[in-house]
C-alpha cells in the first residue's frame, strides 16, 4: 500500500509547480550560492528535488547538481524541463531512506519538506540524515528547512488546528501533542483531473530534537534560524510564529 506522500506525487508534478510554496525559489538560491560562497566546483545534491526547481535554477547559475525524489512522475517532468533549456543535470529515482553517494558531495539541500518530516517514523527520517552525512565530503554541508514544532506548542492546539497550514487545502486537523504530528486530510486534484482524498501526518520537530538528531547522524556544527518564503537568512531568529525553520549543519 502506497504512503500518502506517494499518492500526492504520483501525478501531481504540474499542479506542483502552481503551488504558493515554490514561488521562493530565486530568493533561495541566492541564499545557498553565499553558503556555498559562490563556489562552482562545489557539488550539489538535491534531496526531495521535486520536479526540479532548485536544480535547474543552480544550474542556470553554473553549478553541478544531481537531484533524487521518490516519485517518477516529479522525475520526469524536472528531466524534460532540464531537456528544454539543454541543461546537464542527473536527476534519478531515488527514496532518500535508501542511498549513499559515498562522500561525493560538497552540498545537500532538503527544502520544503523534501522527504524528511514526512515519513511514517523518526527511525526513517533520521536514516535520510544519515545518508546525507555518508554522501557529503568532510566539512560539508546540509542546508534544510524542516516543520518548527515551536508554532503548534506555543499556540494552543485548538488556535492551531483551526488555523491549520495555510495551504488552504487541508482539513480535518488532529495535532498530537505526545508524538508531535499532525493529522489531517488534504483534497487534491492530480493532473489528470482525478479528485483524491489523502489522510496525511507530518512530523513537527523542536530545535533541540533536529539538533540532537543531527549530532547522532554525525554533524557537528548545527545552526537553527527562522524561515521565511524566499529570503533566507542568518539574520532570522528563529521564533514561535515561523512555520517552518532553516536548519544549516556541517559535517
Amino acid at each position: 500500500m502506497k504512503q500518502w506522500y506517494e499518492e500526492l506525487f504520483q501525478d501531481f508534478a504540474d499542479k506542483y509547480d502552481s503551488e504558493s510554496f515554490t514561488t521562493g525559489t530565486m530568493g533561495e538560491v541566492d541564499f545557498i550560492e553565499k553558503e556555498i560562497n559562490f563556489n562552482k566546483e562545489a557539488l550539489i545534491l538535491d534531496i526531495g528535488c521535486g520536479t526540479g526547481r532548485h536544480s535547474l535554477e543552480l544550474t542556470r547559475r553554473g553549478y553541478k547538481v544531481t537531484g533524487i525524489d521518490l516519485s517518477p512522475s516529479m522525475i520526469g517532468k524536472a528531466k524534460l524541463l532540464a531537456q528544454k533549456e539543454n541543461l546537464k543535470i542527473d536527476f534519478q529515482i531515488r527514496d532518500a531512506r535508501d542511498f549513499n553517494f559515498g562522500e561525493s558531495f560538497d552540498l545537500a539541500i532538503m527544502l520544503c519538506e523534501g522527504a524528511f518530516p514526512l515519513m511514517e517514523s523518526d527511525e526513517m527520517n533520521f536514516s535520510i540524515l544519515q545518508n546525507v552525512f555518508n554522501s557529503l565530503k568532510p566539512g560539508g554541508k546540509i542546508i534544510q528547512t524542516t516543520l518548527n514544532g515551536l508554532f503548534p506548542l506555543y499556540h494552543s492546539v485548538k488556535d492551531f488546528i483551526e488555523k491549520g497550514d495555510n495551504q488552504g487545502q487541508s482539513s480535518g486537523y488532529t495535532f498530537d501533542l505526545m508524538t508531535f504530528r499532525d493529522y489531517s486530510v488534504y483534497e487534491v486534484e492530480d493532473d489528470h483531473g482525478k479528485k483524491k482524498s489523502l489522510k496525511c501526518n507530518e512530523r513537527y520537530y523542536v530545535p533541540s530534537e533536529i539538533s540532537w538528531l543531527l549530532k547522532s547522524a554525525g554533524f557537528k556544527k548545527i545552526e537553527i534560524f527562522g524561515c521565511k518564503l524566499g529570503a533566507f537568512s542568518r539574520k532570522d531568529v528563529l521564533t514561535t510564529e515561523d512555520f517552518e525553520m532553516l536548519v544549516i549543519s556541517e559535517k
